[in-house]
């Protein structure tokens, strides 16, 4: 038995109450008694409690007005009341105002300390509730969101304004910067935020497949539907929707969800029984939509449903004071992971990595610190650490291209090893990955194997 377990026993019939003070001390917890409700409040006042046992009728006070005080007091402390003159009427009452069980004299020891247990039981699942959902409210605190910049500032004024409301918000921004991390910010301090938050990449689901997974489907509708299928938007309800890479929506899907948006109701895949829909809705794009509008690619009138607020986030070479706080979180965050001392960063590696351009953004560079903090000997990262294609461009900023001389240059060389080099760095970025890597170099992936093959970095 956990002796800091404290209760508090509250009963003015002086032999009842000595009788069980002895009895739950001797199976293991820590119990202060008293007789009175008044004595019940100011020791309630000077001291903290995780069980509160009491009569329901006492001389000054009820067990109910107790019961009131411990709640207003801490809301996961758990109250007992006990009672020699049970009724119908008393127990429905006690029970309403949140009691955790209502019990009758002569107390059977071995069922009151079951209950006991099971109330504690109770105290601790809500306890861990609420420390859970703090945790969780402080992970999408703006300020966990890393950026002292301006152009950062400007975005967390806007969050500020937006986050009490329901209106549809469209995050802007490229490929890496944080996009859905700030939807989930905005999610997570809002009046929403211990309601779902369903996150579905437009772009990442075969097209085939992405109407039944917004909007869900019933048994038969199509060759393998054997059963009903609840979609994204309905598994939201009540709670937030984000849907990524929004521009890669095919047309026929934009008319649909722009109904769902106009009606706010859904329709399953093969039924024609509207589902109500309370759901905030943010969206997301590397796109430029108002082109891919100009261009037919995007219908107008859901780019402005969509675009009611819009949020853009600045690319990581525009907030480069930034880059060491993030380098800085970064570091404690995979030190910490791989269990070795949190490292430093040299003036001249923090230099190489401040004017890099930074294709892939912050995600470029939580890879590059993760990847640095795994290969790297030390506990000072110095260029020496950093992937080839950051440093050599460090080194090299100033010299650019190789020059053609009297001597002459090997052109097909010189561009093979540039080429080399490159894929090299942009595979390391992806973890090996190589239709990521083909990404990073804005080619096809079987463009990047022809290439491997070619120069010889493909066995």
């Amino acid at each position: 038995m956990d002796e800091q377990i404290k209760i508090l026993l509250v009963d003015d019939e002086e032999p009842s109450r000595e009788a069980l003070l002895l009895l739950l001390q001797r199976a293991g917890y820590r119990l202060t008694g008293c007789g009175s409700g008044s004595e019940a409040l100011e020791f309630l006042a000077a001291d903290s409690f995780d069980l509160v046992i009491t009569d329901l009728f006492l001389p000054d006070l009820t067990g109910i007005d107790i019961l009131k005080k411990v709640k207003e007091l801490s809301p996961v402390m758990e109250v007992i009341l006990i009672t020699g003159h049970a009724s119908a009427e008393s127990a429905v009452r006690a029970m309403k105002e949140g009691a955790f069980d209502y019990i009758t004299k002569p107390l059977n020891i071995d069922e009151l300390r079951i209950i006991i247990d099971k109330a504690l039981e109770k105290q601790r699942l809500l306890t861990e509730n609420v420390y859970l959902k703090k945790q969780l409210r402080d992970r999408y605190e703006f300020a966990n969101i890393i950026g002292n910049s301006p152009a950062m500032q400007k975005v967390f004024s806007r969050m500020a304004k937006i986050i009490k409301t329901d209106s549809t918000v469209l995050i802007l921004g490229e490929s890496g910067t944080g996009k859905e991390l700030i939807a989930k910010a905005i999610h997570g301090n809002g009046p929403r935020r211990d309601k779902p938050f369903i996150a579905v990449h437009c772009g990442a689901i075969p097209e085939n497949l992405l109407e039944s997974e917004l909007f869900g489907h019933t048994k038969g509708s199509f060759t393998g539907a054997i059963r009903d299928k609840v979609g994204k938007f309905e598994a939201a309800n009540h709670g937030t929707i984000f849907l990524d890479e929004i521009g890669t929506l095919p047309m026929h899907l934009q008319i649909k969800l722009l109904r769902v948006l106009q009606e706010e109701e859904v329709e399953r895949v093969g039924s024609n029984k509207p589902v109500k829909l309370d759901v905030r809705v943010i969206s997301a794009t590397n796109a430029d939509l108002a082109e891919e509008v100009k261009r037919g690619n995007f219908r107008d009138d859901l780019y402005y449903r969509l675009n009611v607020i819009p949020i853009t986030l600045p690319p990581l070479r525009e907030r480069v004071e930034d880059i060491l706080p993030l380098i800085r979180h970064f570091l404690v965050k995979y030190c910490k992971t791989m269990g070795r001392p949190t490292m430093a960063i040299s003036k001249e590696a923090l230099e190489a990595l401040e004017s890099y351009p930074w294709p892939g953004n912050v995600r470029e560079l939580e890879n590059v610190v993760e990847r640095t903090v795994a290969l790297a000997d030390g506990d000072l990262i110095t260029p020496a650490e950093l992937p080839s294609g950051i440093a050599k461009a460090f080194g090299t900023r100033d010299e650019g291209p190789p020059k053609v001389t009297e001597q002459g240059i090997d052109l097909a060389r010189t561009v093979a090893e540039i080429e080399r080099r490159m894929i090299t760095d942009a595979l390391a970025l992806a973890n090996g990955v190589k239709a990521r890597a083909a990404a990073l170099l804005k080619l096809n992936r079987t463009t990047l194997v022809e290439k491997m093959r070619r120069l010889g970095m493909e066995k």
